[in-house]
């Protein structure tokens, strides 16, 4: 079992409490909705979501997965780096299921199984046993998704591109999306945390792995840039669903960290 770490933290332990963020995330999200009926009729490849506490970017994270539920995957490979500890390469969770408040989602041991031969996937349990980046997802990915089974993916020092192979292999499965967890800058005042965070929207946008490394500082750099050059390579549309900062909850413009969600189509 892949137990909770962060639960009562980033997050609440309770799946009552969960299920009233994401009643009240949803109820703000219906009285914003104007002419949106396309949009949330999409049925994306993959996503990209922040991984701070629900009060902080939970809103932004929902927004993708309430999209992303119309895919109705059979499997979702969760991706984020890893915090706590230093990896060489990246690690997949060889348990048996995924604990969260609201119940435990099967891991889809043969398919990491075939991943781990394929691309030199480790299992290291100090990768993940405390990995909130992945964490967070995991009650998202039960209440929008919960059919599906799970793949945690972590990461440390490795080559974007060889991320990139992994997102490629899985997304030919057409049963697969794929969740790259990621927040933006950290700690800047707020009118400096939007000059480099747009750098990032920019280069997400127009998938531009260059523009990019020209200043975004998200903390999951690797993941979106392999993400940006599989979206390249297979045709992926990126469309932009929500930018804020920890000051939009905490009113602090002094240190504040950046949140953006992200979907990736088929064009």
């Amino acid at each position: 079992m892949r137990n909770e770490s962060v639960a009562g933290a980033f997050y609440p332990n309770s799946c009552s409490e969960i299920e009233e963020y994401f009643k009240l995330f949803n109820a703000t999200l219906d009285d914003q909705i104007e002419n949106s009926d396309e949009l949330y009729n999409l049925k994306p490849r993959a996503i990209v979501v922040p991984h701070a506490g629900y009060i902080y970017s939970g809103f932004t994270a929902n927004i993708a997965y309430r999209i992303l539920k119309n895919s109705n995957p059979k499997r979702a490979i969760v991706i984020g780096l890893s915090h706590r500890v230093y990896i060489d390469g990246i690690s997949g969770t060889k348990e048996d299921f995924f604990q969260t408040p609201c119940g435990g989602i099967e891991i889809d041991l043969d398919y990491l199984e075939k991943l781990s031969q394929k691309f030199d996937i480790k299992n290291i349990k100090e990768a993940y046993e405390q990995e909130h980046s992945t964490e967070v997802q995991m009650p998202f990915v039960k209440h929008y998704m919960p059919n599906a089974k799970v793949i945690e993916l972590v990461y440390g020092d490795i080559k974007y591109e060889i991320v990139a192979k992994i997102i490629e292999y899985v997304l030919q499965d057409s049963e697969n999306v794929v969740i790259i967890s990621t927040d933006l800058s950290h700690f800047y005042d707020l009118k400096k945390a939007n000059i480099l965070d747009n750098i990032c929207l920019e280069a997400i946008t127009n998938l531009d792995i260059q523009r990019f490394e020209q200043g975004c500082e998200a903390c999951g750099a690797i993941g979106i840039k392999a993400m940006l050059a599989t979206a390249k390579k297979m045709n992926l549309k990126s469309i932009l669903l929500d930018y804020r900062t920890s000051a939009d909850t905490s009113k602090d413009e002094d240190r504040v960290v950046g949140y953006m969600s992200g979907l990736f189509v088929a064009t």
